[in-house]
């Protein structure tokens, strides 16, 4: 059995280059996993310094709360989601018999 080699998969075109992670150094998967868990991170930053200001009143728009919230709570779901599923696997992984 031969195995391909994945380097072919960055050609294609509908593979979506949003990342900040730069294209000049050698990517790993810890330092992706690392950059997305930093985004994570600020993310609930900014969300708690925006309730902050909103109950000291500093804050005229009470929309911005709102959606500094909402993508502090989908951001930690989905990290949350993703957690969950890479224990499944591995726990999938220790159940196969050798």
């Amino acid at each position: 059995m031969e195995i391909n080699n994945i380097s072919k998969m960055k050609n294609l075109s509908y593979v979506s280059k949003s990342t900040t992670i730069s294209e000049n150094k050698k990517d790993s998967f810890g330092d992706f996993f690392k950059e997305a868990l930093d985004k994570v991170n600020s993310l609930q930053k900014d969300a708690d310094r925006y309730n902050r200001l909103l109950a000291t009143g500093q804050v005229d728009n009470i929309h911005e709360v709102m959606i500094a919230s909402e993508k502090a709570n989908i951001a930690l779901q989905l990290t949350l989601s993703i957690r969950n599923k890479v224990i499944d696997a591995y726990k999938e992984i220790m159940r196969m018999q050798i």
